[in-house]
């Protein structure tokens, strides 16, 4: 068993009045991924946004690497080895593909591995390194989502939380996506993923997570999620 990089205890959020979660518990297992499933309105992008803090939570513990961080800003936990792809991309459309990669990796020092580490995110996604001038805006939908995980991946991670990265995609981008998001993991780095594609995300995973209404109401090893008739009824159009 890998040891946990991420503990998610009874974590519970508010948006006013309407709770959004109601004590999600979930682990990451260090260099593994982890789905998060689930209808809209689960309160899937929630449980992301908590956890790197990009909204405060109302109860519950978060620990990442043995360490209680919910406290901490999101830019902390940034340079302590986190990285969050939000819902959206999120990437800044008036600068180029080079500057958006430059900005991932902001908080670091380590210039020479940074040169590397750009190298490397146009390894994985050649179409960036054709359009490393190209003012991001400009890019198609998988371009820009392919510049979020890039992106993402410049800060030099343990865990990546990544929100719905083929959403609105063509199959063929998600199926790169998909590939690149295996690769990453097979070189060491944890992944936190809710997608609305659960089979391609319970694919991928070495465990998941069904979200309902802010609860956690089922959880195993990917392939068993994949072979809950429950799951294929709910989630995979079975």
């Amino acid at each position: 068993m890998s040891a946990t990089i991420l503990d998610v205890e009874g974590l519970s959020v508010h948006y006013g009045a309407i709770q959004a979660l109601r004590g999600v518990s979930l682990s990451v297992p260090d260099g593994q991924v982890v789905a998060l499933i689930g209808a809209n309105g689960a309160g899937k992008t929630t449980t992301l946004r908590a956890v790197s803090r990009m909204l405060r939570p109302s109860g519950g513990s978060i620990r990442f690497q043995g360490e209680d961080v919910g406290r901490l800003p999101s830019d902390e936990l940034v340079a302590r080895g986190m990285a969050h792809a939000p819902e959206g991309r999120g990437i800044f459309l008036n600068l180029t593909v080079k500057e958006n990669l430059d900005l991932g990796a902001y908080l670091r020092r380590d210039r020479d591995a940074i040169v590397q580490d750009a190298q490397r995110a146009y390894q994985l996604f050649p179409v960036l390194a054709e359009r490393r001038s190209q003012v991001a805006g400009t890019l198609s939908g998988g371009e820009q989502q392919m510049l979020a995980v890039a992106r993402a991946l410049m800060s030099k991670p343990r865990l990546m939380l990544l929100d719905e990265p083929s959403l609105g995609l063509a199959p063929q981008v998600v199926e790169r996506i998909f590939s690149v998001l295996r690769e990453v993991n097979q070189a060491g780095v944890a992944l936190l993923l809710v997608e609305q594609n659960a089979y391609k995300a319970l694919q991928l995973a070495h465990r998941a997570y069904v979200l309902e209404t802010g609860n956690v109401v089922m959880q195993g090893t990917g392939k068993e999620l994949l072979a809950s008739p429950e799951v294929r009824r709910a989630y995979l159009g079975e």
